[in-house]
């Protein structure tokens, strides 16, 4: 018989770390998902430093876990949080500006490829699909970056488990955060988590020419966008001021949600964006008890869409509860192990074999 969630916790909480506490007092748990034999659960360090020196207490923690009754598998990770939190009062920066005018479209400097992840409605995946397509790209030795371009509903902070202020040394440039192999960045971390963005057009396209050009990328291979839903201001600025590599656009199956992808999909193409690809989320649910397989949104329409239009599909996503405890923990399915991560996987092969 498997263990309960507590029982497992209660097995975590006897692994010491070496500057004191436990694993479940120092809240460092993430992720721990518990079924049929099978635990699987995250790590998560401070910082990389951080995370080098807790590899004891990843096999301690494996072994502790391993040695409880119907227990068969276990897969622990080891990721880091990200770079400490700067000292000092928080930077003089302000986001949210009328755009600077440009010649033409421009690079964002550092960057090889800017990806767009954009959706034609909300409500269908698309940020939790960037960020695990940001994670999967990283495990893969991409050099990726996540820039959370959604303004008016920023969720890459909760989903990457990033709750630091951005740096700024100088109230101009911005020092981007680490989570999970991923340089990233969203408004979300300057704001507090309840606060409300109310700008108008020109004040949003102005925040992301900011978030391009002001923040120090380095040197990446990649850059994702999780641009919000729709076809409005930040799809137009991104696509007609930046030298976009191209865009992938996210739906469910059913066909109320293709219609408004559709929509996405002519923006992308007026605006000369190519498309890279379509992904199909929440494309079945397995039932956990009895594997039952149901297509609550139907099945195969983002396929027969992709065919219909000659682009290429880049893989289907299923309706997961793994998938919603990892976002809202804070370390995306696609740092785990677990089967819909190898669908990541594929899926970032597949982008990169493109590119």
């Amino acid at each position: 018989m498997t263990p309960s969630r507590e029982t497992v916790l209660e097995a975590l909480r006897r692994v010491s770390l070496p500057d004191g506490g436990d694993l479940v007092s120092r809240d460092l748990v993430r992720a721990l998902v518990v079924e049929e034999g099978a635990v699987r659960f995250v790590i998560e360090a401070e910082d990389a430093a951080a995370a080098q020196e807790l590899g004891p207490v990843r096999a301690a923690a494996e072994a502790a876990v391993t040695a409880l009754d119907g227990i068969r598998r276990v897969s622990v990770a080891l990721t880091a949080h990200g770079p400490a939190k700067p000292k000092g009062p928080a930077p003089a920066l302000k986001l949210g500006r009328h755009p600077t005018p440009q010649d033409g479209k421009q690079a964002v400097p550092g960057v090889k490829h800017l990806i767009a992840v954009g959706s034609g409605k909300g409500g269908v995946g698309k940020s939790t699909v960037a960020s695990n397509l940001a994670v999967a790209l990283a495990r893969l030795g991409v050099r990726v970056g996540l820039l959370d371009a959604d303004i008016y509903g920023p969720s890459q902070p909760r989903m990457m488990g990033v709750d630091k202020r951005p740096a700024s040394p100088d109230g101009k440039r911005i020092i981007p955060l680490t989570a999970h192999g991923v340089t990233m960045i969203s408004i979300g971390l300057m704001l507090k988590a309840d606060d409300a963005v109310i700008w108008r057009g020109p004040m949003l396209m102005g925040a992301l020419q900011q978030l391009l050009t002001q923040v120090e990328w380095g040197t990446l291979d990649v850059l994702i966008v999780d641009m919000p839903p729709g076809t409005g201001d930040i799809q137009l600025t991104l696509c007609s001021k930046f030298d976009v590599r191209g865009a992938i656009v996210v739906s469910t199956p059913q066909d109320v949600a293709l219609l408004d992808a559709r929509k996405a999909l002519r923006a992308f193409q007026t605006l000369k964006t190519p498309i890279l690809g379509l992904i199909e989320n929440m494309s079945t649910f397995i039932c956990p008890k009895c594997g039952h397989e149901e297509h609550i949104f139907g099945e195969g329409g983002v396929r027969a869409e992709a065919t219909k239009q000659g682009l290429r599909f880049l893989g289907e996503l299923p309706l997961s509860i793994e998938m919603r405890l990892a976002g809202d923990g804070g370390v995306p399915v696609a740092a785990t192990d677990s089967p819909v991560a190898r669908a990541y996987l594929r899926m970032a092969e597949n982008l990169m074999a493109q590119l």
